[in-house]
């Protein structure tokens, strides 16, 4: 899998740009100072970064090097410092009550056995009252193909998503179409969905 993401992350550009995610940043109010937070499968950087300009302290983990390696570089230039931690989701240890906050911005990659177990271990490294920011596509995506995976059963519905975290005090959910710029991967009108939980305390 690495390999895959390694080639799609080579060159001198951020293939998902440097902005943080937009849903992401319209979550500011929640985010405080200390926090402790996990940005999952965070790639180039950009979100990791971003939530570390907040002045969260960030753990930002992928499975490509080559990646990480621009995600610490962008850190350097933003003055700011995270943990960057290569990782093989499907082995690594979440932990337990770990983190304050976990930013799952387009984790599609995963295919639903794993995105089950995914979403079981983010559950459990939340702390008590610890917050879940989870952003990707639904399934009409696949007609505007202006980036994610191609294969249906990837993407998220209300009702996925409803179902999965119904265990967890929902605060927002939502499907909607909007134009977003980031980078060359995702980029112009787009099918979306977000989501904002809070792990009971």
């Amino acid at each position: 899998m690495a390999g895959v993401w390694d080639e799609r992350y080579a060159g001198e550009e951020y293939h998902f740009g440097t902005e943080p995610n937009a849903f992401l940043v319209t979550q500011r109010s929640l985010l405080k100072p200390g926090m402790s937070c996990l940005a999952v499968a965070d790639g180039e950087g950009r979100n990791g970064v971003w939530l570390a300009q907040q002045g969260l302290d960030v753990l930002a983990v992928d499975s490509s090097s080559v990646a990480l390696e621009k995600a610490r570089k962008l850190a350097q230039q933003r003055g700011v410092t995270a943990k960057f931690e290569q990782v093989d989701l499907t082995q690594w240890n979440w932990g337990e009550e770990r983190f304050d906050v976990v930013a799952a911005i387009f984790i599609q990659f995963a295919a639903p056995d794993l995105r089950e177990q995914m979403f079981a271990h983010i559950k459990r490294c939340l702390k008590p009252g610890g917050l879940l920011l989870l952003h990707g596509y639904t399934p009409r995506q696949l007609e505007y193909k202006t980036g994610g995976p191609s294969q249906a059963e990837n993407l998220y519905t209300e009702a996925l998503l409803r179902k999965a975290f119904s265990d967890m005090e929902i605060l927002h959910l939502r499907e909607h179409d909007d134009v977003i710029r980031e980078g060359t991967g995702h980029s112009g009108m787009s099918a979306l969905i977000d989501m904002v939980a809070r792990k009971p305390r």
